[in-house]
């Protein structure tokens, strides 16, 4: 039995929706940690006193369910299980191997007192007979690889090893908690991200969309990865794939543009890359037109190109997206007249502007990230992120900051 390490993060907002009458949905990329969050909350119920026999888990990729395989099968195995006495509670990982488990689901929640926890590697089990036989009825928690700040957690390190060289580590190994098994072995890890991702290919992408190539599938997955936080459009993509001949384009009709949107959305399905649209900050609206895609862990990226230190502006800006994503911010790239904001981030009541740069210490370099930010005449937060660890913490009232302090 592998320890399992606390992530507070994602377990507290699961005890925060304990015993409300919705279905708890935890979905993320294969191998992220959702099944360890799950065995987690099962610990936390029986250390708060539930009784074993009022906590169903169920593990639905375990050969031991095999003959699960329609929701009334299902159905009625879990049923025989439910205690009369007190609330039981259901967990099941890995759901979507069950055909229409949604009705099941919606069942449970009628017939018994229940509360319900489960989870998906695929957006796609979250379509559409889910979601209009759930509508409402449910709340989704998004799982992520490793933070920064959990990868400390998670790793030990010689007293000697410096924040900086921490952070590297990170940037080059990325946040798949499984890796913590090979001690930065740079070979053995990335045959463990090799394996991840032949998964997250093979079953979650490829077996729900049985039209997909797996090669054409392969060389979109490569040029995102090569231009994360590059701003494209499925068209241009088409175009640089059809000049290089691998994706069909019909004359006067751009197949090539469709086709790779079609491939860009399976890859978002299963929480492999981020889609984040442009926002015009003067104009208070969102443009239909280009956006950027960010990876959901470093780790993936580099065992597909190599690491190369020469992208590190594009990776730690990679790295401040996802962070943004954690603490629950809406994220846009802002456009302001002809210049770009990296990131305009949003909740109900807040919002904030981020620039992320490698360093802020030519002039050049200095104008360029703070221009954008000075043109924005609101009152809301402006930042700018950097590796420099300098004593200028703030141009004009636009903070400067350490991206490894923010990250902490």
């Amino acid at each position: 039995m592998v320890e399992l390490i606390n992530r507070p993060e994602y377990l507290d907002q699961l005890i925060q929706h304990k015993d409300v009458d919705l279905v708890k949905i935890v979905t993320g990329i294969r191998r992220c940690g959702k099944s360890s969050l799950l065995d987690l909350f099962h610990q936390y119920l029986r250390d708060s006193g539930v009784p074993d026999t009022n906590i169903i888990h169920m593990n639905l990729e375990s050969l031991r369910y095999r003959n699960l395989l329609t929701y009334l099968e299902f159905y009625d195995s879990v049923s025989e299980r439910i205690s009369d006495t007190g609330k039981v509670y259901l967990i099941f990982d890995e759901l979507q191997v069950i055909e229409h488990w949604e009705k099941a689901i919606e069942s449970f929640r009628l017939d018994f007192d229940v509360d319900i926890y489960i989870t998906g590697s695929n957006a796609f089990f979250l379509s559409t007979g889910f979601s209009t036989l759930l509508s409402g009825r449910y709340v989704e928690i998004r799982m992520l690889p490793l933070s920064f700040k959990e990868f400390l957690t998670f790793y030990e390190f010689e007293p000697a090893v410096t924040m900086e060289e921490k952070f590297q580590k990170y940037l080059q190994f990325g946040g798949m908690p499984i890796l913590r098994e090979y001690q930065f072995n740079e070979a053995r890890s990335n045959q463990a991200l090799e394996g991840i991702y032949s998964t997250v290919v093979l079953r979650d992408i490829l077996q729900c969309n049985h039209q997909a190539d797996q090669e054409t599938l392969q060389k979109i997955m490569l040029f995102l990865c090569s231009n994360i936080g590059s701003i494209t459009s499925p068209n241009s993509i088409g175009n640089v794939l059809s000049g290089e001949g691998n994706i069909p384009s019909d004359k006067g009709k751009n197949i090539a543009g469709k086709t790779v949107d079609k491939y860009i959305s399976m890859l978002r399905n299963a929480f492999v890359f981020y889609s984040v649209g442009r926002y015009d900050v003067k104009g208070k609206q969102l443009l239909k037109t280009l956006s950027k895609n960010y990876i959901v862990d470093m780790g993936i990226r580099n065992m597909l190109l190599g690491y190369r230190d020469a992208d590190r502006g594009h990776i730690i800006e990679n790295i401040v997206f996802l962070e943004l994503i954690r603490r629950d911010y809406r994220v846009y790239i802002g456009k302001v007249g002809e210049r770009e904001v990296d990131f305009v981030a949003e909740k109900p009541n807040d919002k904030l502007y981020v620039q992320v740069t490698e360093s802020m210490q030519s002039p050049e370099t200095r104008e360029r990230e703070l221009r954008p930010l000075r043109m924005i005449s609101d009152n809301y937060e402006k930042i700018v992120l950097s590796m420099d660890r300098n004593y200028i913490n703030s141009y004009d009232g636009i903070k400067s900051l350490n991206l490894i302090d923010w990250l902490l």
